[in-house]
């Protein structure tokens, strides 16, 4: 019997929503914002409660408790959550993804128990594309040579294939959902 396929998965445009703030900033003011604390975010390097400070520090306008609140409801399951359970009879599901775990655990709870294992950068202090996260989730990999990496930004995809990961690039209409279950299912 060859072994089960690893499928592993980014959270943020794949599985659930990309992170979108909105605030009576202006744009590009957001934009800079978000590309100084990046870095330290997604690696844990600050707390999501720093970053909160930061944020309204920057932005004295913003209501903390409202920012909150948006935070965790802007971010939201994609159809591919729902096929989780089905693609765990024939594939081991890893997670990686950028992201704070406080703010993706209610979509991954459901989910877990199918799951088997969870990379996330705010939790192991590296972020994609760097090297070592993806070599963090090889470990969990048990050797296995067919291992299948969906992410939804084509820079992420490079050290995968490095790797020597498949790759494929998850398109905003969803699209790449049936390729999965076709290779999954044949």
């Amino acid at each position: 019997m060859s072994k089960k396929t690893d499928l592993v998965l980014d959270i943020a445009g794949v599985i659930a929503t990309n992170l979108s703030l909105r605030f009576e900033v202006t744009y590009d003011d957001l934009i800079k914002f978000r590309k100084e604390v990046r870095e330290q975010l997604w690696t844990g390097k600050i707390t999501d409660e720093e970053f909160l400070d930061k944020l309204i520090e920057r932005f004295p306008t913003i209501d903390k408790e409202y920012a909150v609140t948006k935070l965790l409801t802007v971010i939201k399951p994609l159809p591919a959550l729902e096929e989780i359970p089905l693609w765990s009879k024939y594939a081991n599901i890893h997670l990686l993804s950028n992201h704070r775990i406080e703010w993706v655990k209610h979509l991954i709870t459901p989910v877990e128990e199918y799951i088997k294992s969870i990379t996330i950068s705010g939790e192991v202090g590296f972020c994609k594309p760097q090297v070592d996260i993806y070599l963090k989730v090889n470990s969990h990999l048990n050797g296995n040579e067919n291992v299948l990496f969906v992410d939804d930004q084509k820079k992420n995809l490079i050290e995968a294939r490095n790797l020597g990961w498949n790759t494929l690039l998850a398109d905003d209409k969803g699209k790449w959902i049936k390729n999965v279950s076709n290779q999954l299912l044949s």
